[in-house]
């Protein structure tokens, strides 16, 4: 007789725990049409990335607002790094990186190991070499010093749409 009772107030302790998380969760606000993703606001860390990078930073400047910037990051000891992702109007992610490391081992990693096609592609009267990966595909320019990469899981019209709109100029 006493193993039943256990057996019995256990599943009645169940039960009401399970009744108390039922009432929280119905009354705990949740917008299950929110956006998931979080904006970033890339300003300060730009400032500081065009100030300390032996290269000139590139920005995008003019994008339209479904352009969604989501991370930020300047390593100035991992070969002054300078990395800014969006989520483009199409919910892809594009990402602007630039560094003073090796070109070939660099463009590799940030573009999930893409290679390069041998093509060329013009945007705003620069050629920038074309890359196709399993994962990412990518627009490449080396200046003297640096390498440029747009990259990301976005068309090749999107990354060139975000190239197209880089700018230098000192903030």
């Amino acid at each position: 007789m006493r193993g039943r009772q256990t057996v019995r107030d256990m599943v009645l302790s169940m039960a009401v725990i399970g009744a108390v998380v039922a009432v929280i969760y119905m009354f705990i606000p949740h917008d299950d049409k929110a956006d998931p993703v979080k904006t970033v606001d890339y300003r300060v860390e730009l400032l500081t990335a065009r100030r300390a990078a032996p290269y000139p930073v590139v920005a995008p400047e003019g994008l339209a607002k479904e352009w969604k910037p989501t991370s930020v990051s300047y390593e100035r000891a991992d070969a002054d790094a300078w990395h800014l992702g969006f989520l483009d109007p199409d919910g892809e992610y594009v990402a602007v990186e630039q560094s003073t490391a090796p070109a070939g081992k660099y463009i590799a990693k940030v573009s999930q190991q893409a290679r390069e096609t041998g093509k060329t592609q013009q945007v705003g009267g620069v050629a920038w070499r074309l890359w196709e990966g399993p994962k990412y595909d990518a627009l490449v320019r080396e200046d003297k010093g640096s390498t440029t990469v747009i990259t990301g899981t976005a068309s090749p019209e999107r990354l060139a749409e975000l190239a197209a709109a880089l700018e230098t100029k000192k903030s």
